[in-house]
């Protein structure tokens, strides 16, 4: 089983190739969008923010899912920190994919 107990080993795994290839792959799965941000009909791309993996179980917790793509998905690097309960992201303008649609 994969060791990821302390923070090292946890940076170890995430600089790994194997890591790369997988983490390339799950980007490319989710159509290089947030997954949250499209769950609430807005477009958020590589091109408008930066996006990340998450590990829905955490890979700290859960070791033996490090690998399982059915436990990621992308999330923009604002999602992923609110979703981490990090308060150091920034609010940004998300676009509605609806935004250019004629309103009736």
């Amino acid at each position: 089983m994969l060791n990821v107990e302390t923070k090292e080993d946890r940076a170890a795994f995430y600089n790994s190739s194997e890591w790369k290839v997988l983490r390339q792959k799950i980007l490319e799965r989710d159509n290089y969008e947030c997954q949250w941000c499209k769950a609430e009909g807005k477009v958020n791309t590589n091109a408008h923010s930066i996006l990340e993996v998450d590990h829905i179980k955490e890979l700290e917790y859960h070791p033996e899912l490090a690998l399982e793509e059915s436990n990621m998905r992308t999330l923009c690097k604002e999602c992923h920190n609110k979703r981490h309960k990090r308060f150091n992201y920034r609010s940004s303008k998300k676009r509605s994919k609806w935004a250019d649609d004629e309103r009736w």
